[in-house]
């Protein structure tokens, strides 16, 4: 009896297990053909899926700054077919390489299983290679983008020796605002000691005077002063008594 419980717990387990595997089955096939149906569109929306650098929003991308609306020299080759599977979102951005105005890109494109690695400048591409092998799809890209270093190179030191002008040019001003402003300084002191010295001398030349009329004002007094003892001395002589 013990036996017979058993058997038919086990055959509840394995019919549930069973049912559980088609029910993951046929969400898992659910979800692949919605995504299938939903097309490139869909299959970009992953983080792992449609740009392996990462969200397009938030770097500067090829499949996102206007490239392909770029007006290009009229032709049919890759680089025109390029642009065109790029306004139609049929490629994959795999990897981007940018050097000032200079970059390098290779491009996915999952239905033929075909690479394109361009090399371009700004919005505006200068080379596209097309390959399926993925081998030389890395190497070509490797070259371009070893490519942009080399041209972005007189580029970045122009604009490295531009901002040290301009930041040589800010201090420049800042000195000459410094300076400006100990000159006004130094010529307030120095006309303020033009001033000093001025009255200094006009003090001297007026203390020279007074002492000039110091003297004189006591040469008169003592003049004076000898005057009035004489005076005193003939008032008193002509009062004394004629002697006998």
């Amino acid at each position: 009896m013990k036996s017979n419980n058993k058997w038919r717990h086990g055959i509840v387990l394995l019919a549930g297990a069973v049912v559980c595997t088609a029910a993951c089955a046929t969400t898992t096939a659910t979800t692949a053909t919605n995504a299938i149906a939903a097309g490139p569109a869909a299959q970009d929306s992953s983080p792992a899926s449609g740009n392996a650098l990462g969200d397009a929003s938030a770097r500067r991308g090829l499949l996102t700054n206007g490239a392909a609306d770029e007006p290009q020299a009229p032709g049919n080759g890759s680089i025109t077919e390029l642009q065109q599977m790029i306004r139609d979102g049929k490629v994959i951005e795999m990897r981007t390489t940018y050097n000032g105005s200079y970059g390098a890109s290779m491009l996915f494109y999952p239905d033929q299983m075909t690479y394109y690695v361009a090399l371009f400048q700004q919005k505006k591409f200068w080379r596209v290679i097309k390959t399926q092998t993925d081998t030389r799809a890395e190497a070509v890209y490797a070259d371009f983008a070893k490519t942009t270093a080399q041209l972005a190179d007189s580029e970045i030191r122009r604009e490295k020796l531009q901002a040290e002008n301009a930041f040589s040019d800010r201090l420049i001003a800042l000195q000459q605002n410094r300076a400006n402003r100990l000159q006004a300084d130094v010529d307030v002191a120095r006309a303020q000691q033009s001033q000093v010295v001025d009255r200094q001398a006009q003090q001297q030349e007026a203390i020279r005077t007074l002492r000039a009329q110091q003297d004189a004002a006591q040469a008169e007094l003592r003049a004076l002063q000898t005057k009035v003892q004489d005076l005193q001395r003939q008032a008193d002589g002509d009062l004394m008594p004629a002697s006998q």
